[in-house]
């Protein structure tokens, strides 16, 4: 079991590139599916999920080459197995995603439920129901998803929760339907408008992504592109605010200011000074660090997946804040190991208060999420004496290279087994 060493209270400063954004990747990847021509995809991040939703197509008979550089063809021209074992989705919910396209393009498919999750239910009900109006028979049984269509049919669909994947997956398979499709209620998310724009560059007709109405117009079949992924948000945030809690002064290239509205607000909010390009950000920390309360929903609000870093700014920032998480019932789970290194937190329900402390003390403790994980490995940095922090493999789902990354910013710190 790899774990993390952690000598902080060094400002972070310097420069560092942002990564392509895994849950962009993640269905871009699926939407290979949907075409027998080559699907090429570049700016990909090299990551835990990635490597098990390539080995996921492999088993449904894509033929996958990569090169130097990590940029992935894929070609799907013919589909040996449409199944999706529990095995893959159980270790990744993201592979209900070959769901839409292969039913679309086969006929056919068997996924498993994805079942619970650390932070969350996450149900699928609106893949179904929504597949489900568009003309497909789908029954469940012994925990697997099967579903059939001849022909799926452009239909009018309003969901019921907002659900990004639920998006993504009724959005890829009424690119083949026969007729046109409304999603009501969809998910308003940049990555979901990166797939629109992968799909529409393969041929496929789609109005309105990124906004809460989605409009595709089925077409008879999709073909070969070429397509590079957006720059991930809540890598870049996570950086961020890395450099704010610390004191720093950090430089992010290869990433975007306009998908993160939100987190940059409640930066400047802290008291950090931000300037930015067209594929830069800047953020220098030159004032007192100021406690932010937030409040967590669907894009383009503030993002769920940046709640555990901020909590970790509030620690050690000057006054109260109060965070509130509506997205999942479960997710203050790393406030418990922060309180092992001193901080001030008290969670009832969907609320937590985090009252700011002096310093941070270095502490044993194990990262339960993806998100928790990053936090851990921030409130490492900004803490004094050693953090070692287990259970590390929920990282390297989501951050590329982040020791190394951290490394050149001057962060001391070191994986170990």
């Amino acid at each position: 079991m790899q774990k993390l060493i952690i000598h902080g209270g060094t400002p972070l400063s310097g420069e560092v590139y942002i990564s392509g954004a895994k849950n962009a990747a993640l269905p871009i990847l699926c939407a290979s599916l949907l075409t027998r021509e080559t699907l090429r995809i570049e700016n990909v991040p090299h990551l835990k999920d990635v490597i098990t939703m390539m080995g996921l197509l492999e088993q449904i008979g894509i033929n996958i080459s990569i090169d130097k550089k990590f940029g992935i063809s894929l070609t799907a021209a013919h589909l040996s197995s449409l199944v999706a074992p529990y095995e893959m989705v159980k270790t990744m919910r993201a592979a209900i995603l070959v769901l839409g396209p292969m039913l679309a393009r086969a006929g056919k498919a068997k996924v498993s439920l994805p079942g619970g999750c650390a932070i969350g239910l996450r149900p699928v009900d609106q893949h179904i129901k929504g597949l489900r109006a568009m003309g497909a028979k789908i029954d469940i049984e012994h925990g697997y998803i099967h579903a059939k269509a001849n022909q799926l049919i452009g239909t009018h669909i309003v969901m019921d929760i907002v659900t990004v994947t639920g998006t993504e997956n009724l959005m890829m398979a009424a690119t083949l339907a026969d007729g046109t499709t409304v999603l009501e209620n969809a998910a308003r998310e940049p990555e979901v408008t990166d797939l629109a724009n992968c799909l529409v560059s393969m041929g496929a007709k789609i109005y309105g992504a990124g906004s809460g109405i989605i409009t595709i117009e089925g077409v008879k079949s999709l073909h070969s592109t070429t397509y590079q992924v957006m720059p991930d948000r809540i890598e870049t945030g996570t950086f961020l605010v890395a450099a704010a809690a610390s004191g720093g002064e950090i430089h992010l290239k290869k990433t975007r200011v306009d998908i993160l509205d939100a987190v940059l607000d409640k930066l400047v909010e802290s008291g950090a000074e931000i300037e930015s390009g067209e594929d830069w950000i800047s953020l220098k920390m030159n004032n007192a660090l100021k406690s932010v309360s937030l409040r967590t929903s669907p894009y383009p609000a503030f993002p769920t997946d940046m709640q555990a870093q901020f909590m970790v700014l509030n620690s050690v920032a000057e006054g109260t804040a109060i965070i509130t998480e509506t997205i999942f019932e479960n997710r203050f789970m790393h406030a418990q190991e922060l309180k092992r290194m001193s901080a001030c937190i008290e969670v009832e329900g969907n609320t937590a208060v985090v009252r700011g402390v002096t310093n941070l003390d270095g502490a044993s403790v194990m990262a339960t999420d993806l998100r928790a994980s990053a936090s851990l490995v921030l409130a490492g940095l900004i803490a004094q004496g050693e953090t070692i922090i287990d259970r590390v493999y929920h990282l390297d789902r989501g951050y590329e290279r982040i020791e190394e990354k951290l490394s050149w910013l001057g962060a001391k710190i070191k994986r170990i087994n």
